[in-house]
């Protein structure tokens, strides 16, 4: 019922060419990437944490 109709925010820090071992199988894998992949707007952001860096700057 939410198919086109509503967004959806997805995160992860896992490529999608690693999905495969995530769900320990190609096809599974694939088949969830095509169903969250269509229609959608992919945005990667690469560089250090953010939360990381504060983290490392309170411990010191």
């Amino acid at each position: 019922m939410r198919y086109e109709k509503k967004s959806t925010i997805l995160t992860t820090n896992i490529n999608f060419n690693d999905w495969d071992s995530v769900f320990y199988d190609a096809i599974v894998a694939n088949a969830i990437l095509d169903r969250v992949l269509h229609h959608a707007h992919v945005i990667t952001i690469s560089g250090r944490s953010y939360r990381l860096k504060e983290h490392i700057k309170t411990e010191g």
